[in-house]
């Protein structure tokens, strides 16, 4: 995390040295405390006030300061991190071979923190063997280094060597200050689309761009995993991430296959159809060991919304069934229907989900009732007037309601929409509710009040 870190940013005699003012004003507003250091040659580039300016501090120049008699000490111990941007020729010899005759060599001989440098010269002087020897001997002792980009080069020429870009520089800082909790483990993971041949000219391929496979690599490297990744593409791959280059979907199966005795992690993204994403399976299950997460990032196959495939490995089907059914899962806000049978009110929240189900609700009703009448006798016949029954018999056979269906994984919407269309009062909708809750069908808690 570059918030809250103190970090010696030194600039060495570059033409690219104009873009450290950019790494700096990047890394301040992310929230670090960043010291400048600038060798003599720098200065022919860019101005003290420049970086000082920007800077969390004055930019240091020289061994022979007068207010702090060791500076490179200091720098070197109170740093998190230092990055060299640009980082010379001359400047990764002199660190390479132990040379410490001015303030930012003697500074990385003098600090314990992790280091950053970027390179930036000529094409011809960043192939040099010599160039490459320093390079790797830096590369050997921990120091990571950013590889210079191709592009246009002063003078014109069009080249690698290159600094890279602020961007891609800060990122590598965020890398490293990032806490490691995959260190140790090896990462392996396939990016981009690939390209079958139709001839020597045309090819079938697809748009996939790569760059989630990229992003997977570039966070496993930055949290300490060792990362192998194959590509098909030319995007720049992250600092300290080795890159193995395929173009068809043979080579990058191959490949895959080749490299994954050893990974901890392998996460795929070959061509986008299910036969040969689950040869490919078959294959890794032999090869790699119990251990081993594989996983796949694929976006083109059609998963339902929360489920996760899960390959048993070391271990049956039956036992690992066994311990998912068995897992606890904590929700934050439970689905719940209350009911109050006294006053015959439900409610229900949000949350609450059904399963697919048919509805139908109906009974017989009958309905008595009374109307008595009296019965006058006659005139003169000397009867008595008598009350008789008259009674009235209503039958209601639930004649009119049909059978619902609820959609399956119906919401709290459609549930209430189904038990409208049967016509139900709010008491059949409790014996509904019941119903459905003992079926299996209702995905909540029902309490009755």
């Amino acid at each position: 995390m570059i918030a809250g870190s103190r970090i010696v940013v030194g600039v060495s005699g570059g033409i690219a040295a104009y873009k450290a003012v950019e790494v700096i004003r990047r890394l301040v507003d992310a929230g670090a405390h960043v010291a400048p250091v600038m060798t003599e040659g720098a200065a022919h580039f860019i101005g003290e006030t420049t970086l000082s300016a920007l800077s969390s501090e004055k930019v240091q120049t020289s061994l022979w300061d007068e207010t702090s008699p060791i500076p490179h000490t200091r720098l070197g111990q109170n740093a998190d991190l230092i990055v060299v941007a640009p980082a010379t020729a001359r400047l990764l010899s002199d660190y390479a071979s132990g040379r410490s005759d001015d303030l930012l060599t003697a500074t990385l001989i003098a600090t314990r923190a992790p280091v950053i440098v970027c390179p930036a010269m000529h094409t011809e002087m960043w192939e040099h063997p010599s160039v490459q020897d320093n390079v790797s001997t830096l590369r050997s002792r921990g120091v990571i280094v950013v590889d210079p980009e191709e592009g246009r080069l002063a003078g014109g020429d069009v080249g690698a060597g290159r600094l890279a870009a602020p961007e891609v520089i800060v990122a590598a800082v965020e890398r490293v200050l990032t806490l490691p909790d995959l260190a140790g483990l090896s990462v392996l993971i396939t990016a981009g689309g690939t390209r079958e041949p139709i001839d020597p000219v045309r090819f079938i391929g697809n748009r996939s761009s790569g760059r989630q496979g990229h992003a997977l690599a570039e966070e496993a490297a930055a949290r300490g995993a060792v990362v192998t990744l194959v590509t098909t593409t030319s995007l720049p791959v992250p600092a300290g991430v080795e890159r193995v280059g395929v173009a068809t979907a043979a080579e990058m199966h191959e490949a895959v296959l080749s490299r994954s005795e050893a990974a901890d992690i392998v996460v795929e993204a070959i061509i986008e159809r299910l036969e040969p994403k689950q040869s490919l399976f078959a294959r890794l299950e032999k090869i790699v060991p119990a251990h081993t997460i594989v996983a796949s990032n694929t976006s083109g196959l059609r998963i339902a919304g929360g489920t996760v495939e899960v390959t048993p490995r070391g271990e049956t089907a039956a036992s690992l069934l066994s311990r998912i059914e068995n897992l606890e899962v904590e929700v934050d806000q439970p689905a719940r229907i209350i009911v109050n049978e006294a006053s015959g009110t439900v409610v229900m929240n949000k949350d609450v989900k059904i399963s697919p189900v048919a509805i139908a609700q109906g009974g017989l009703t009958i309905a008595m009732s009374e109307t008595p009448i009296a019965s006058q006798p006659g005139p003169f016949s000397q009867g008595e007037t008598t009350v008789l029954p008259r009674t009235q018999i209503a039958v209601d056979d639930g004649g009119g309601k049909s059978l619902a269906m609820l959609d399956k994984g119906g919401s709290l919407q459609s549930l209430v929409s189904g038990l409208n269309m049967l016509g139900a009062s709010p008491r059949d909708l409790i014996t509904i509710l019941q119903a459905l809750k003992a079926a299996g069908a209702l995905q909540a808690e029902v309490e009755v009040q």
